[in-house]
């Protein structure tokens, strides 16, 4: 069953963000970024994210808290220095890898979305994306496509869809927004988790 499939019993009320340690050359990433931490707040969705402090993690951070809402950061213990971690969240845990790091994510959260970032956010991405096609979970995942930055990557995705080599189309398995109020319109948060 795809996530669009359970839309209409499906609430969000955590949600795992990924998104870069840092914040890209195009100002609307980190506009976006913040606009997103703000609407998850003011609908009382609890953000789980990577635990940095720095680029568009510490974007959505940052502004998810300056609007009262509750973040958890999940950070590898090398990663402390790297992505300096958030002395701020709500709760911060430090784990030994990232392979931990993911699963804890995934585990406290009940969908994921991703945001413009580098190699480590395409990891993230394709790990979630490659358990939802292996049925581990069928949580749903949302990508925001800010100012089209994941244009070519949907369609290298639709390529491999089309040359056979995934299960079912990539848009039964993922939800392009556009902005971060689609997640909104999505249908999949309810109004009543407003605070």
């Amino acid at each position: 069953m795809s996530p669009l499939e359970v839309k209409t019993n499906y609430d969000i009320n955590n949600i795992a963000v990924f998104c870069g340690s840092r914040a890209g050359n195009d100002p609307a990433f980190a506009k976006d970024s913040n606009t997103l931490g703000h609407l998850l707040a003011e609908n009382n969705i609890h953000i789980v994210y990577g635990g940095g402090s720095k680029g568009l993690m510490g974007a959505v951070a940052d502004a998810a808290l300056n609007s009262g809402g509750r973040v958890t950061g999940v950070i590898p213990r090398l990663l402390t220095e790297w992505e300096q971690q958030h002395h701020g969240l709500s709760e911060l845990i430090i784990v030994e890898d990232m392979h931990i790091r993911k699963k804890m994510m995934y585990e406290k959260a009940d969908a994921a979305i991703i945001l413009p970032g580098g190699f480590g956010t395409l990891d993230e991405f394709f790990e979630m994306l490659t358990w939802n096609n292996l049925n581990i979970h069928n949580k749903p995942i949302f990508l925001l496509n800010t100012n089209q930055f994941y244009v070519h990557l949907m369609a290298h995705i639709k390529q491999m869809y089309k040359e056979g080599f995934l299960y079912a189309p990539p848009e039964e398995r993922l939800i392009v927004l556009n902005t971060p109020a689609d997640l909104l319109n999505s249908g999949f948060v309810s109004p009543s988790n407003k605070k």
